[in-house]
């Protein structure tokens, strides 16, 4: 949350109220609350609010926040302690529900902005949630048939977690249009649907530690459930510790190559985005989305191997000039060697500009031989080459673009990633960020055609067709490996 406004204050005072007319009715005489399991649920779950604060759990933290609402993780349950709260669900009457929950939320750890009021709505949103779900829980009178008749309480329990995992979503929706300044139309967008099936997952363990407790082996027994789920918990830490890594590793040698060559900055993630797009329109399995998307934002890494002031030189390249810039797919791919998650990658890394016909570089092959990842980077390094703005021209327009690719489909390009790629335009659109590559401002308006920065190469196309070395003595050189 940022500074707290007046109405995220009012937002959050409301869920107090609301949360307190939910809970109080268990402290009354004639409530016969079961104080016991009350007291063992509370304390269980507070000490799973401070597990948060161990190594693992903020690693699992992170791991969780990466697919949460955008600017508000803290709202969703943790995970940690939801197979607990939901235990509770199915164990208590709906006001000793949302009793529960409340030591453990305000004792839990948070961040030092606002940590008070955090901890203050993060205890009234379960609790709300919690009461609701016990309310659908026992409508049908199914914690009396928890122990005896077990299965029949399974459909109950999945109704009362999905309505617990839908009060937390509706109200993390309304949190972050208080507190985050969000507009409403997408403050709720995926919220319920990211969160569902992990929710659902916690409820079966909290089922089962409901039944467990029931039994004769009591509360004890009940404990064990969360051995497994912590472990599935660890297992899952671990893969976005390792993701992470992946990411930034990514990021250190993008931001690398954007330093070395401020004019394709923003380059490298708009040809890894248009890689996946022709990836996915040709229905590549979805473990190969991140590989091909890895050799679209790497493909220029190579670039860190190339002399500065050629990548920076205003003018024609010379012959020789050309020859050392046409080795940065084969420093690309010596940089990327041992970096095992880039399976097929670091191949289109190597390849990206071998052409069809078999003109290309570094090896000169054609048609099949060129490994798909690379046919599929060369068209998506083509079209953002020509409709990318530069401060030397201006962007081409995506019609205009989408025919020069059409074009140089089957001699340069291959036909099948260019009609995918058509595809895939036509059906989501493209929504290159508006910057010019090598400055941080707003994007420049078109030069006057005496003033090109960059002259064009050596029987070159004219002004606002990309071309790349090595592409000069072709027939038409065409758009593919539009950057130096």
């Amino acid at each position: 949350m940022r500074q707290l406004s007046v109405a995220a204050y009012a937002y959050i005072g409301c869920a107090v109220l609301a949360a307190a007319g939910c809970a109080v009715p268990a402290a009354l005489p004639s409530a016969s609350t079961p104080w016991p399991t009350v007291g063992l649920l509370a304390v269980l779950y507070a000490a799973c609010e401070r597990m948060r604060s161990c190594p693992l759990s903020r690693a699992l933290a992170r791991g969780a926040r990466s697919g949460g609402a955008p600017g508000h993780a803290e709202g969703m349950p943790p995970r940690w302690g939801c197979p607990v709260l939901l235990a509770g669900v199915f164990l208590l009457p709906p006001a000793a529900a949302a009793l529960a929950v409340l030591p453990g939320a305000l004792l839990s750890r948070t961040e030092e902005r606002a940590a008070t009021a955090r901890r203050v709505w993060h205890a009234a949103e379960l609790a709300l949630a919690a009461r609701a779900a016990a309310e659908v829980f026992g409508a049908g009178g199914s914690r009396a048939v928890l122990t005896p008749e077990f299965p029949y309480a399974l459909l109950p329990a999945a109704a009362a977690t999905t309505v617990f995992c839908a009060v937390l979503a509706a109200l993390d929706g309304g949190v972050l249009i208080a507190a985050e300044r969000h507009p409403p139309r997408t403050a709720w967008r995926g919220l319920l649907l990211r969160s569902l099936a992990p929710h659902l997952v916690h409820g079966l363990a909290g089922l089962m530690m409901a039944v467990l407790w029931r039994s004769s082996y009591g509360p004890p027994a009940a404990l064990l459930v969360l051995l497994p789920m912590y472990i599935s918990c660890w297992v899952f830490a671990q893969y976005h510790r390792e993701r992470a890594a992946h990411q930034a590793t990514i990021r250190a040698l993008v931001q690398a190559v954007d330093l070395k060559d401020r004019y394709t900055r923003g380059h490298s993630e708009r040809v890894g985005r248009a890689s996946v797009m022709i990836a996915r329109e040709l229905g590549m399995a979805e473990d190969r989305l991140d590989v091909i998307r890895f050799a679209g934002i790497l493909h220029d890494v190579g670039k860190l191997g190339v002399p500065t002031r050629l990548l920076r030189k205003d003018g024609p390249l010379t012959p020789e000039e050309r020859r050392v810039i046409e080795l940065h797919p084969e420093y690309g791919h010596e940089i990327v060697r041992g970096i095992g998650f880039l399976g097929e990658a670091r191949a289109a890394i190597l390849h990206h500009h071998e052409r069809m016909d078999g003109t290309g570089y570094p090896y000169g092959l054609r048609g099949r031989e060129i490994p798909e990842s690379a046919r599929v980077v060369a068209v998506a390094d083509a079209f953002d080459a020509m409709t990318s703005t530069r401060s030397y021209r201006r962007a081409r327009p995506v019609a205009a673009a989408v025919t020069e690719l059409r074009r140089s489909a089957g001699a340069q390009l291959d036909p099948r990633m260019v009609r995918a790629l058509v595809a895939a335009l036509a059906r989501h659109g493209w929504q290159p960020e508006v910057v010019t590559a090598g400055t941080e401002g707003p994007a420049l308006p078109p030069p006057r055609p005496t003033l090109h920065r960059h002259p064009a190469p050596e029987a070159g196309p004219a002004p606002g067709t990309a071309a790349l070395p090595g592409t000069a003595t072709a027939p038409h050189p065409g758009p593919a490996g539009g950057e130096r």
